[in-house]
């Protein structure tokens, strides 16, 4: 599928932003990812309340395959056929699409949030112990001044 055919199939959605992805395009429309088009077919994001959908018409999940076996991608379901001729009914089928990428989005969230403050708290952790290498480093230059200090210096030899 090219671009523009892809445009004009999205037509009855709205407006869709198209990129490059993989060996196909990523389609999103308001800054959310919610369909792949790849040389396999076009691929629509699924979730728990969309995969019933897909199922009743005899859909799967987006599949591929690496050396050693065959992936599967629950999150993103092969759009039926006969919907390339109906525009209207794709337009439904598209909005649950991105309905579900919009819901996976918010789910993801508080993941990263968590995991942001995982990562702050070692490097607090971190900033202690290079300050206390400082202290110890600052004490014995200290120590080491004051040796050099309290020792006498050599006296002279008087020259009568």
């Amino acid at each position: 599928m090219d671009r523009e055919f892809l445009i004009d199939l999205f037509a009855d959605f709205g407006p869709v932003t198209i990129r490059k992805m993989f060996s196909g395009y990523g389609i999103s429309a308001a800054g959310v990812n919610f369909a792949l088009s790849l040389r396999a077919g076009l691929y629509f994001r699924a979730d728990e309340q969309t995969i019933p959908q897909f199922e009743a018409e005899g859909s799967g999940p987006f599949q591929y395959q690496t050396r050693s076996k065959t992936v599967t991608v629950n999150s993103y379901w092969q759009l039926p056929a006969r919907l390339f001729d109906d525009s209207e009914e794709l337009a439904v089928w598209a909005r649950s699409a991105l309905g579900a990428a919009q819901r996976a989005a918010l789910r993801k969230r508080p993941r990263k949030r968590a995991a942001a403050r995982k990562s702050k708290a070692p490097a607090k952790k971190t900033a202690a112990k290079k300050t206390a290498g400082k202290k110890a480093a600052t004490k014995r230059a200290a120590k080491k001044a004051v040796k050099t200090t309290s020792r006498r210096a050599p006296k002279k030899k008087s020259s009568s």
